[in-house]
């Protein structure tokens, strides 16, 4: 059986979605009327939290474009959402055209809206899938990625819905021993630091949905690259990383309240 609008029956419309809520933020269609509310809630209290995703979303297509130019072809996007305009395959394949994406979340909605959107592209798939499965998305990504050659792990704004009891550290550690040398991670995680009581209030208003949020320190968003190189400028407030221009940097770039950077795996090819 199928819902009106073509989704799967399974979907639970009577608790807000995280990927929902983001699609939401970014002008997206692909949500419901419990997702609008709690996003409007949300934004009551937070105002510039749509700046705030959109400022997320230009994280990744920069990092994504720094990746194509350091040679990187195929891509692995874990926790990829509901697709809006200029997601991580349009900017890689308009870049390259042979360029490959694999597409991960837990989402039924964001899968089920990717797969129709991606129809008839060979060069991508989806797999619905939870990040603290990394063995079992591995093996589902090597079905259209070589990951015995450099691929560029995507983890924007995902880890933060891992608890520290389901060990992100270890997940992390096993995504990272499966990518050949020369590869890279991206990571944009939330963080308690420098932010005002309201945004740390609206950021527990994620424990209305299924994957509540776990804001972190910068230290500890960096210890998820692990022994990888971090790429310059560092770990930093996401607007600060490799703007476009520097007029796109404000005075206040703490206020999205999100930490990114990229890493790369320098261990020596094995002989």
């Amino acid at each position: 059986m199928q819902m009106p609008d073509g989704l799967p029956t399974e979907i639970d419309l009577s608790r807000p979605s995280a990927a929902r809520v983001y699609d939401y933020f970014l002008g997206g269609a692909h949500n419901f009327e419990i997702d609008r509310q709690l996003a409007e809630q949300i934004a009551a209290m937070t105002p510039h939290l749509p700046a705030t995703m959109r400022s997320g979303r230009e994280f990744l297509r920069r990092a994504v474009r720094a990746l194509l130019d350091a040679g990187i072809d195929q891509f692995l996007d874990i926790g990829s959402g509901i697709p809006t305009v200029g997601n991580v395959h349009e900017v890689a394949q308009g870049a390259n055209p042979k360029a490959r994406v694999v597409y991960v979340d837990i989402d039924p909605v964001a899968v089920a809206h990717s797969r129709e959107l991606l129809a008839g592209n060979e060069l991508t798939t989806v797999i619905h899938a939870d990040l603290r499965e990394p063995e079992r998305i591995l093996a589902e990504a090597r079905g259209l990625l070589d990951l015995d050659r450099p691929v560029g792990i995507l983890l924007a704004g995902v880890v933060h819905f891992v608890p520290d009891a389901d060990r992100p550290a270890e997940i992390l550690a096993t995504l990272r021993a499966a990518a050949a040398p020369g590869s890279y991670l991206v990571i944009s995680h939330s963080t308690f630091e420098d932010q005002p009581q309201e945004m740390l209030d609206a950021q527990r208003l994620s424990a209305r949905t299924d994957t509540e949020i776990t804001l972190r320190s910068r230290a500890e968003i960096a210890g998820f690259f692990g022994d990888w190189t971090i790429l310059e400028p560092g770990v930093v407030h996401m607007p600060l990383w490799r703007p476009d221009s520097p007029s796109d940097v404000d005075e206040h770039p703490e206020r999205f309240g999100a930490f990114g950077g990229v890493a790369r795996n320098d261990r020596p090819v094995a002989g």
